[in-house]
């Protein structure tokens, strides 16, 4: 038999086993090509001008090629292990480690540069696909067009070549490494079963568990006013990350282990063939897999939210750009209004107006400070506040009284307000002792005239009166005047925006549009979400495949276990049941941690990305692990099949 003719054989008998590898191998070449193209290719220059995502863009696809690296790799490693026997018997036959080599590097070559090519093809092909789903999340007004970049391919193909050389490197070791008796032995060696758990082991697995939960704990209070300096919120940061991903480890190592084995001694040694088939095999197999599920579970989580507070900054863009702007449109004097409705009127669009006048005082906050971060009002007893009248805000207040409104939720998390207490606002030569009487979440003022989100002082008419005759003119914004412009008809607005955007207001004066700074978000967001999402798929496919492969290799492992209990009459639907329950713990605990890590990370600082954070939480979480979710069932029809051929 010829090398060549050997070559085919070996091709076609393994080519059953790397199916997923081959798919996931195309995938990510398909992906990578694709994300390349995005940055040279010519329509994306209205989404590089827009919102800047051509840094972004490279950024993302260093990352892209080291979870692609990364998983190739690692795919590689456990398939050489799988042909140790195969190996070792081309060397009892007298083939040197040499020619063995060779062997291997040409059938990689053909199996890894074939589906480079067919992955190349795949990411052409839907590279417009990419950008238009780009452009609708951004809200670019562009025409994508099918664009073949040879910068993208020839970076595609420097990058996977790199990629196959550390691959064939890492193939030389490992056959140079290994004896012809250590070749036969490479498959048994690497699963370590242990009977017994000792006294540390079991202490292990519960500081795990303390440790995961201590993290959950001090995630939940990061921003309850429990730590009041930068050092302690950098030094609980510090902890939360390092406990969870410790603990994730270590229940792994002993955690998971310790709770099969507590239930698998409450059934008195009495074991279905359920058990056997599921909580007997995770409980020596989760141990060797410590280290990889940790990676896997930490870095699902981050993913995960990662993804869910940039949709939440997404989902949430209209209401962020309502705290912004109370009305559709703003005007900040009355030449730029009287312009601006003047358009409107010739357009024939309807809208109301509500104009507010905007003052600025000093304010003593302290008696009313109940927590705040050390350093974030230094001089809180002058500090600048907005001060409307009671007719703005349509309240009535006692000349002795003084209300709050419209205070930012993220300021909030840092500087917490008593219910009532003692206030201090001054002008040049007056000053005013009011009674606080609390505050309202509406706001009625641009955040134009509140320092970013601070909030805003009512005060009875006669007070407001005495203010306005003693300004302090250092600390009074250019513009005095909120001119809100609400348009009556909703289908309306985009048509109103048109004319805000084609008139040149005074550029001196502040000027906003609802409508613009929620596309601007929404345009920032989306790219974030847009790349955040396209790694999150790539890392979900690669360690849904890497688990997929570990599967493979314990089913080749356990095959003849199935046969000696089909021999003892168990039947095929017996054993599948026992396989479905293990699958479900294999795939299932990552997941699992994976989104419980990302949940409270996710509800320890989602106010700092925007107002909603169910829906779009909930919508990443179960998109993710629907997605997930099908590599568990590939593995399970993967054992089906293994398991008819038991017999």
């Amino acid at each position: 038999m010829s090398i060549n003719h050997l070559i085919f054989r070996n091709l076609k008998k393994n080519i059953k086993n790397y199916y997923l590898y081959i798919f996931a191998l195309v995938f990510s070449a398909a992906l990578y090509f694709s994300f390349v193209t995005l940055q040279y290719d010519p329509s994306m220059d209205a989404t590089k001008g827009s919102i800047k995502g051509g840094a972004a863009i490279r950024s993302a696809s260093i990352l892209l090629v080291a979870i692609v690296s990364i998983f190739l790799l690692y795919a590689n490693m456990i398939f050489i292990k799988r042909r140790s026997k195969e190996i070792g018997l081309f060397q009892l036959i007298g083939m040197t480690k040499d020619r063995i080599f060779r062997i291997l590097t040409v059938e990689n070559f053909i199996l890894y540069f074939s589906s480079l090519v067919i992955g190349i093809l795949l990411g052409f092909s839907i590279s417009r696909l990419i950008i238009m789903i780009l452009y609708k999340i951004t809200g670019v007004k562009a025409i994508a067009s099918l664009h073949f970049s040879t910068q993208a391919l020839v970076q595609t193909i420097i990058v996977f070549v790199v990629i196959y050389a550390f691959i064939m490197l890492m193939n030389y070791v490992f056959i140079k490494r290994q004896t012809i008796l250590s070749l036969f032995r490479v498959v048994s060696s690497t699963e370590g079963k242990l009977k017994k758990m000792s006294v540390f082991e079991i202490s292990i697995g519960v500081l795990g568990i303390l440790l995961i939960i201590s993290g959950y704990f001090l995630s939940s209070k990061l921003f309850d006013g429990d730590f009041t300096t930068m050092t302690e919120l950098f030094s609980a940061m510090i902890y939360i990350l390092a406990s969870v991903i410790i603990g994730t480890y270590l229940v792994y190592k002993s955690s998971v282990r310790f709770i099969l084995n507590i239930i698998r001694k409450k059934k008195n040694g009495y074991l279905n063939i359920n058990d056997v088939l599921s909580l007997s095999s995770i409980m020596f197999r989760m141990k060797s897999n410590a280290l990889l599920l940790t990676i896997i579970t930490t870095v699902s989580g981050l993913a995960i939210g990662l993804l869910s507070l940039s949709y939440i900054s997404y989902y949430s863009a209209e209401k962020t750009a309502e705290s912004h702007v109370p009305a559709d449109f703003f005007l900040g004097n009355q030449k730029d209004l009287q312009t601006f409705t003047s358009a409107l009127d010739k357009s024939g669009i309807k809208y109301t107006e509500k104009h507010i006048e905007v003052l600025q005082v000093n304010a003593n906050i302290k008696n009313i400070l109940d927590k705040q971060l050390d350093g974030m009002m230094k001089d809180a007893d002058k500090f600048p506040l907005a001060v409307v009248n009671e007719k703005a805000a349509k309240v009535n207040l006692a000349p002795n009284e003084a209300l709050f409104t419209g205070y930012d939720d993220m300021l909030q998390k840092f500087m917490t307000l008593k219910d009532s207490g003692n206030l201090e606002i001054s002008s040049t030569k007056k000053t005013f002792k009011l009674n606080y009487l609390g505050l309202k979440r509406d706001k009625i003022i641009p955040s134009y005239f509140t320092n970013g989100g601070f909030p805003t002082v009512i005060v009875d008419d006669q007070v407001y009166k005495s203010i306005k005759q003693n300004l302090d003119s250092s600390i009074q914004k250019k513009s005095t005047e909120y001119n809100g412009i609400n348009i009556s008809d909703e289908n309306l607005i985009k048509k109103a925006n048109g004319i805000y955007m084609d008139h040149q207001l005074d550029k001196n004066y502040p000027n906003d549009s609802r409508l613009e700074i929620v596309n601007s978000q929404k345009a920032n967001m989306g790219l974030i979400m847009f790349i955040v999402g396209f790694l999150g798929l790539t890392f979900l496919m690669t360690s849904g495949c890497i688990l997929y492969f570990k599967q493979m290799d314990e089913s080749v492992d356990e095959k003849p276990n199935y046969t000696i209990l089909r021999k003892l009459g168990f039947s095929h639907s017996d054993l599948l049941r026992g396989i479905r329950s293990k699958q479900l713990f294999n795939f299932g605990i990552p997941l699992v941690i994976g989104l419980v890590h990302s949940y409270f990370a996710v509800q320890s600082g989602w106010f700092l990305f925007g107002a909603e954070v169910w829906t779009p939480m909930i919508i990443v979480m179960v998109l993710y692990a629907v997605l997930y979710s099908v590599f568990g069932i590939l593995s399970v029809l993967y054992y089906k099949k293994v398991i008819k051929e038991a017999l």
